[in-house]
């Protein structure tokens, strides 16, 4: 039995080698490179009635024109990462329905100026790629809450 079971585990990974070759060919040298900057994850605070309530790491790609040079603005990478952070620490881009994600449009909408400011006319758009909360449970249901009668310092 376990012979047989040995048989079938060396078979399917034969058959299956020619499969797993075909997807992991490297790419070519000549093959053309995309026209975008990949930001790396920036930790945007969500705050609601003044108060911190959430992080959630967000991941941006700006789409170059077709004309930009593309190494020339990955090599500044950092800059459109400062960007986000600084922008994600003047005000909240917090979803009113939704704690645990950004208000996707409005944070496009302000990272879309700032990275303008940093390439010029090379900008075609930007886009979120990824959103990670730091926290999904234990969060403050979101919505108005109503007034306390106790005092809070």
């Amino acid at each position: 039995m376990i012979r047989r079971a040995l048989i079938a585990v060396l078979l399917s990974a034969f058959a299956a080698g020619p499969a797993v070759a075909a997807k992991t060919e490297t790419p070519s040298k000549d093959a053309p490179i995309g026209q975008y900057v990949d930001v790396s994850p920036v930790a945007v605070p969500i705050v609601a009635e003044g108060q911190l309530v959430n992080y959630v790491f967000v991941t941006i790609r700006v789409n170059l024109t077709p004309s930009a040079n593309a190494s020339k603005w990955r090599g500044k990478e950092p800059y459109f990462r400062d960007a986000l952070a600084r922008l994600g620490g003047r005000g909240s881009f917090g979803d009113p329905k939704d704690y645990a994600s950004v208000d996707a449009p409005r944070l496009v909408a302000a990272f879309q100026r700032e990275a303008v400011a940093i390439a010029g006319k090379d900008v075609k758009n930007v886009v979120i790629t990824a959103q990670t909360a730091k926290q999904r449970r234990g969060l403050p249901k979101p919505g108005p809450r109503p007034p306390r009668d106790e005092i809070r310092p």
